[in-house]
C-alpha cells in the first residue's frame, strides 16, 4: 500500500522483524516514526475559495512545514492534497516536530479570518514500514492516519510507542486517552493526546455540523371556553422543561403559534418547521378536574413515540404542570435518545456528526465493560475532533476520565483527574450553562482534588442551570457525602434518584444514595439502596464497596464478606493501604469507612 491516509485502503504488508531488511527492487523494511497531517475542513475551505486555499497551504509548506520537518531530521514522503505524510528515524523528534509545527502554524495564521484559517490535525505512529522509491508503505502508515482522525484541531495524537520516546515537555501536557479501537485492527491501540501549548489552539475555529434532535411543542388545545391562558400556561411550562435537556434543540414558542389557527396534521406541521419531533397536547376540563393528554410524534414517519395522560384538580394546576414537566423529563429523554441512537447507527460513517458519535459513545459508556469503555473513549474523542464547538462530548469525556479512575483501573489517576478537569472546563467554555459540565467540574474538584468549596460552588450552579438534570443532584450528593454532610447528601441523592428511575446509570444514582445514607449513619437504608444498585449492575466496584461497608456497619457480617469477596473477584489487587489515600472522604468519615471495609474482609 502506498502512503495513504484513507482507512479504507488495504495494507500491502505487515511489519516484520526490527531493523532494515533489503528486498527486491530496492525495497527495504525500516523502523520509522510516521507523521500524518490533515487540514481540518479542507473541502469546505476549497469550496469557499479553492485557489486561495491552495496557495495558502502551499505557502505554509514552503515557509513553515518543510523547513521544520527537515530541521527535525525528517522528510516529507507524500503530499496528500489536503495534508502531508512525513517520515522520521526516531519517535521523539517526530513528536516534538509535530508540536512545533502546530505552534508555528498557529502563529503564522493568527491574523487570518477564523472561518478560513488553516488548522491541522496530526497523528504520529512508530512502526516498521516498507520503504521503496522514497515512499513508505504498510500498516504503520494506516495507523498514523487513523490516529490523526482522532486528533482535535491544533493537536497531535500519538501511539504509546511514540509517547514513550517523546520529550519531557511534550509528555507533561499529554492526556492518556487509553486504548482506542482502530478500524480493521483486532486490538485497540493505546494513544495519547499532545497539546501544542502556547500559540496553539483548541480547535474553536473548526465549524461543526452538530445535529441535535429538534422538537417543537405545539400549542395545547382545549381548557375552559374563553380561557386559552390555561392551555398556554401548560405549553409554556413544557417548553421551559424541555429546554433544560441539552440533547434537544427546542423550537421557540412563537414559531408554533400558527398551529393554533389551523387543524393541521401535527407531523406535517413539524416537517414544515424543520424539526424531528413534535409534542402535541390537549386539555379536558370537567368541573373541578383537569385531564391533560400528551403525545410525542416523530415527524418523518408520523409515528407516536410515546403518549400519556395526567389528571388533577383545577386549583392544583401549578402542581399538575410540575408533575407533567417532571414526567416528561424522566420519560421523554430516554425515548428520544434511543430513537436518535438507532438513527445514528444506521448512518454511513462518512455522514456521522458529533451528535451521532456522542450517542454511540453513550451507548457504549453505560455498559461498563473494558471493550465498550475503550470504544466510548474513542467515539468521544472523534466527536470532539469532528465538532470542537459542541460542548456535550467534552463533558462526557470528563465523565469518562472520572469513571476510569473509579471503575476501570486507571494507570494514572492523577493524570486522569487533570484530564477530567480540563475536559469539563472546555465544555463550560463552550456552554457556560451546561449542567452536566458544571456538575462534572465540581465533582472532579471534590473527588480528585478535595477542593470541596469549589466543588459545591459549581454543583450549585449545575443545579440552578438544570434543576431537572439527575446527574447534577447526584454529583452534589457525592460531594456533600465526601465532606461529611450526610443530611444534605441524602436529600440531593433522593432528588437525583427520583429524576433517573430508568436512566442507564440508575445503578450509579442508587449507589451514591446508598453512600449518602451511610455517611448519615442510616445503615439499613444504605444497605437497601446498595443492594438495589448492585442488582442492577454487578460489575461496578464502588457500589460493591458501598454495600460491603454498609452491611458491615449494619452488623450483617456474613453478607458483608460475600460482597467483599465479589469485589475482590472484580479487583483482585485491591488493598486498603493503597485505596485509603485516594478515597475522598474527610477523615471523620474515612476512618469509619475503612474500618467497616476491613471488617467485611477487605485486605490491608
Amino acid at each position: 500500500m502506498s502512503a495513504n491516509p484513507h482507512p479504507e485502503a488495504p495494507s500491502a504488508a505487515r511489519p516484520g522483524a526490527g531493523g532494515a531488511e533489503a528486498g527486491a527492487g530496492g525495497m527495504e523494511r525500516r523502523l520509522a516514526a510516521i507523521l500524518v497531517a490533515d487540514v481540518v475542513g479542507y473541502t469546505r475551505l476549497s469550496e469557499i475559495a479553492e485557489v486561495a486555499t491552495f496557495r495558502r497551504l502551499k505557502a505554509l509548506r514552503a515557509e513553515v512545514i518543510d523547513p521544520l520537518v527537515a530541521e527535525a531530521g525528517g522528510r516529507i514522503v507524500k503530499n496528500t492534497g489536503d495534508g502531508f505524510i512525513a517520515s522520521f528515524p526516531e519517535a521523539g523528534p517526530a513528536a516534538d516536530c509535530a508540536l512545533a509545527l502546530q505552534r508555528r502554524i498557529a502563529r503564522a495564521t493568527a491574523d487570518e479570518p477564523e472561518d478560513t484559517r488553516l488548522v491541522f490535525r496530526m497523528g504520529v505512529n512508530l512502526a516498521e514500514v516498507i520503504v521503496e522509491d522514497g515512499d513508505v508503505f504498510g500498516d504503520g502508515v494506516n495507523v498514523a492516519a487513523r490516529l490523526q482522525a482522532y486528533a482535535e484541531a491544533g493537536d497531535v495524537i500519538v501511539s504509546e510507542a511514540v509517547f514513550a520516546g517523546a520529550s519531557p515537555a511534550a509528555r507533561s501536557r499529554a492526556i492518556d486517552l487509553g486504548p482506542l479501537p482502530l478500524r480493521n485492527h483486532a486490538r485497540p491501540v493505546r494513544v495519547f493526546a499532545l497539546r501544542a501549548g502556547a500559540g496553539g489552539r483548541t480547535g474553536e475555529s473548526a465549524p461543526g455540523t452538530e445535529a441535535r434532535a429538534s422538537i417543537a411543542v405545539l400549542p395545547f388545545r382545549g381548557g375552559e371556553p374563553g380561557r386559552p391562558a390555561l392551555a398556554d400556561g401548560f405549553t409554556d411550562w413544557i417548553v421551559r422543561a424541555l429546554s433544560s435537556l441539552r440533547d434537544l434543540f427546542v423550537i421557540s414558542r412563537g414559531s408554533t403559534l400558527a398551529y393554533r389557527r389551523r387543524h393541521a396534521d401535527p407531523a406535517a406541521f413539524g416537517r414544515r418547521l424543520g424539526v424531528r419531533y413534535v409534542m402535541d397536547g390537549a386539555i379536558q376540563h370537567h368541573g373541578g378536574r383537569l385531564r391533560v393528554c400528551t403525545a410525542l410524534i416523530e415527524c418523518g414517519t408520523g409515528a407516536v413515540v410515546s403518549a400519556d395522560h395526567y389528571e388533577g384538580l383545577v386549583d392544583q394546576v401549578f402542581a399538575l404542570q410540575d408533575a407533567i414537566a417532571l414526567k416528561l423529563i424522566r420519560n421523554l429523554a430516554p425515548h428520544v435518545r434511543e430513537r436518535e441512537l438507532q438513527r445514528a447507527l444506521r448512518k454511513h460513517p462518512a455522514s456521522l456528526t458529533g451528535y451521532d458519535l456522542l450517542l454511540q459513545a453513550l451507548d457504549n459508556l453505560h455498559k461498563m465493560d473494558p471493550d465498550s469503555f475503550a470504544r466510548a473513549g474513542g467515539l468521544l474523542q472523534q466527536a470532539i475532533a469532528l465538532d470542537p464547538s459542541y460542548a456535550p462530548p467534552f463533558a462526557y469525556a470528563a465523565w469518562w476520565h472520572v469513571l476510569r479512575i473509579g471503575e476501570m483501573g486507571s494507570p494514572d489517576p492523577d493524570g486522569d483527574g487533570r484530564a477530567a478537569a480540563e475536559r469539563a472546563r472546555a465544555a463550560i467554555a463552550r456552554d457556560g450553562d451546561d449542567p452536566l459540565a458544571l456538575a462534572l467540574y465540581g465533582h472532579v474538584q471534590a473527588f480528585s482534588f478535595r477542593d470541596f468549596a469549589t466543588a459545591r460552588r459549581f454543583l450549585d450552579r449545575a443545579i440552578e442551570s438544570g434543576p431537572s438534570v439527575a446527574i447534577a443532584w447526584t454529583m452534589s450528593s457525592a460531594t456533600h457525602g465526601f465532606s461529611g454532610d450526610g443530611r444534605l447528601a441524602v436529600r440531593h441523592g433522593e432528588e437525583g434518584q427520583r429524576l433517573a428511575p430508568n436512566d442507564p446509570y440508575t445503578f450509579w444514582h442508587e449507589g451514591l444514595l446508598a453512600q449518602a445514607h451511610y455517611v448519615a449513619g442510616d445503615y439499613d437504608e444504605a444497605v437497601a439502596w446498595g443492594l438495589s444498585a448492585v442488582a442492577r449492575n454487578r460489575a461496578i466496584r464502588f457500589t460493591l464497596r458501598t454495600l460491603a461497608a454498609s452491611l458491615a456497619a449494619a452488623g450483617r457480617l456474613p453478607e458483608a464478606r460475600e460482597a467483599a469477596e465479589e469485589l475482590m473477584r472484580l479487583q483482585p489487587g485491591f488493598r486498603l493501604g493503597a485505596y485509603a489515600p485516594r478515597c475522598p472522604f474527610v477523615p471523620s468519615v474515612l476512618g469509619r469507612w475503612i474500618d467497616h471495609l476491613r471488617a467485611a474482609g477487605m485486605p490491608d
